[in-house]
């Protein structure tokens, strides 16, 4: 893996340069962005870049990174307009306390989770989870219509012919907790369906690829549903806040077995 590009510590090698910058994607600014953006997101959600470090100067991580200063900028905009980054005059690119970073950005999750991710980036999510998410299934037993149902039905559904070993069981077990979100009927609530359901994907992958789901989720969404579909309110909650809470404790565990494997 390249080093992280801060101060006094850039890519040296050429195997640095072309983990950023690939021969295939040599010539493509979009991708090459995207590469970079990549690259300094996940060292930084991961801690390998610390806030309040400071990157190197534009041209000499342009140069260490085979490829443009225009391509490195637009890196650092993508990473700035995500609260990653901040950069002023004279005093140049710094890492951002964790309490500025858009933490609900689907693009900043996948980089958390793509590798080991940060426990307290894990510890926000799920509490934000434990928040939102129990006050959801409570406002969509009382809210939700048939075509709510069948959304959370065929979510189901699909959970259970697919699991969520695959792609298309993860998508809906996503798919589920969506549903959710749009039976409440509040727009308020509804904006935060992209990263709510972000949060489920790749958590789900995480613990996946790490071999840590010890227990069967399905009962658990099924516990979810038949509350709603009751409009039992309070069971409704009870079961999504037990559900959360399974899901960070195996995700703990994920984490705890992933470390001890490096070590």
């Amino acid at each position: 893996m390249p080093t992280p590009v801060k101060k006094g510590d850039v890519p040296r090698s050429e195997d640095d340069k072309s983990a950023i910058a690939p021969e295939s994607s040599r010539g493509s600014g979009r991708r090459l962005r995207g590469a970079v953006a990549h690259y300094l997101g996940t060292a930084i959600v991961s801690g390998r870049i610390a806030p309040g470090e400071t990157l190197t100067g534009e041209v000499a991580n342009a140069e260490a990174l085979s490829v443009s200063r225009s391509a490195y900028r637009e890196a650092v905009q993508v990473l700035t307009a995500k609260g990653l980054l901040e950069s002023r005059p004279r005093a140049g690119t710094r890492v951002l306390p964790r309490s500025r970073w858009n933490i609900l950005d689907p693009t900043l999750l996948a980089w958390a989770f793509s590798g080991v991710p940060d426990i307290n980036v894990v510890r926000d999510l799920f509490d934000l989870r434990a928040i939102v998410e129990p006050a959801a299934a409570r406002l969509a037993a009382a809210r939700r219509s048939k075509e709510d149902l069948k959304a959370m039905k065929d979510a189901l559904g699909a959970m259970r012919r697919h699991t969520l070993a695959t792609e298309a069981g993860r998508i809906a077990d996503r798919d589920f907790h969506e549903a959710i979100l749009a039976a409440t009927q509040n727009s308020a609530l509804t904006a935060l369906t992209a990263s709510i359901g972000a949060a489920v994907n790749w958590t789900t992958q995480f613990k996946q690829r790490m071999r840590a789901l010890p227990r069967d989720p399905l009962p658990g969404h099924v516990r979810v549903y038949d509350a709603i579909a009751a409009a039992d309110a309070d069971a409704a909650a009870a079961a999504m806040h037990t559900l959360v809470d399974q899901a960070l404790e195996d995700t703990r565990a994920a984490i705890t077995n992933l470390a001890a494997d490096r070590e």
